[in-house]
């Protein structure tokens, strides 16, 4: 490219006071208004850090080689990335605030990094864990909308360990998948399966974020939980989990999923239900209503929210495409 085709700005001389708006100066001719404003807003908060930690040259490279390392380690069933947003509290926070709920509904979770594309279709019915040491349990759930209207052909993905606290694609010999399915709640929101009882584990501490976890003098464990993602025309996203109460990691989470709303107390299948679902009398029990808010209902409250969050900062805004963007004269 010729330098003098290229209409720039010129740079002023740099110094430690001036590097930031010379660096916004420089991107201020970029097209897109939502992505100026982010790289605005990034470039500033990222040389302020570096301005009040006074961050050394030595520091600034350890961090580049440790994200460098989790990059390397990132594969098609293992996303360090995810990981490593998740224990630093980031994900929740992009989730609520892309997927407000209002009262009522059923909040979100993190993803996590095991989720796959793979898992089996089921019937209402079906078993998703084949576990012989797992314990088992019935699950029951209805999906209803705002209004308390069932919600039929909701498709649902399901996952959760084994017994020993491990998911599927963490076995390297992995004949394919086990402990998560696919389904779809029937014309009255209703969907049910076998599972197993899930219990605590730790996410992957033998990688970077394990080491960085280490250094924090923080536990890699994770409450006992099951995953349900919910997708439905006209319906927002849904991603969230079902959390024991009582788990010894509950008020612990190393990526801070729990919620009060999501925590459930684990029940007895009786007699007349072990007849009805073909299960044996005495297995635990999971039952839970969940509620999804409509694609409006999420849109409405998360621009109403965003424009809150701006005014809060003092800061004149106008909405681009659902995301708040600066108003300019």
């Amino acid at each position: 490219m010729d330098p003098s085709q290229v209409d720039i700005p010129p740079l002023k001389d740099l110094t430690i006071d001036n590097i930031t708006e010379n660096v916004h100066m420089i991107n201020s001719r970029c097209p897109d208004p939502r992505l100026k404003y982010v790289m605005e807003r990034l470039v500033s908060h990222v040389h302020d850090f570096a301005r009040e930690t006074r961050l050394s040259t030595s520091e600034w490279m350890a961090a580049i080689r440790f994200l460098t390392s989790v990059g390397q380690i990132c594969s098609d069933v293992r996303q360090e990335f995810i990981l490593l947003s998740d224990v630093v509290g980031l994900s929740l926070l992009v989730d609520s605030i892309d997927h407000p709920k209002p009262s009522h509904s059923t909040e979100g979770t993190v993803l996590g990094p095991f989720h796959t594309h793979d898992a089996e279709h089921s019937s209402n019915g079906g078993t998703i864990s084949h576990d012989p040491d797992g314990s088992p349990c019935l699950v029951l759930c209805t999906v209803k909308d705002t209004a308390g209207a069932p919600i039929a052909g909701a498709k649902i993905d399901i996952w959760e360990t084994d017994s020993k606290g491990f998911y599927d694609v963490q076995y390297a010999d992995r004949p394919g998948p086990d402990g998560r399915a696919v389904m779809e709640s029937d014309g009255e929101g209703l969907f049910w399966f076998k599972a197993i009882v899930p219990v605590p584990y730790p996410i992957p501490h033998d990688g970077p974020v394990g080491k960085l976890l280490k250094l924090l003098k923080r536990h890699p464990y994770r409450p006992s939980h099951m995953y349900f993602m919910f997708d439905k025309p006209g319906y927002d996203h849904l991603i969230t989990a079902l959390y024991l109460r009582g788990d010894p990691y509950e008020t612990s989470d190393a990526v801070f999923g729990v919620k009060e709303s999501l925590l459930v107390d684990l029940g007895t299948v009786n007699a007349e239900q072990a007849a009805k679902y073909g299960v044996k009398e005495g297995s635990k029990l999971m039952t839970y209503d969940f509620v999804l808010v409509s694609d409006k209902e999420a849109t409405q409250l998360r621009e109403k929210e965003a424009m809150a969050a701006m005014e809060k900062l003092g800061r004149r805004m106008k909405l681009y495409q659902g995301l708040p963007v600066p108003e300019v004269d």
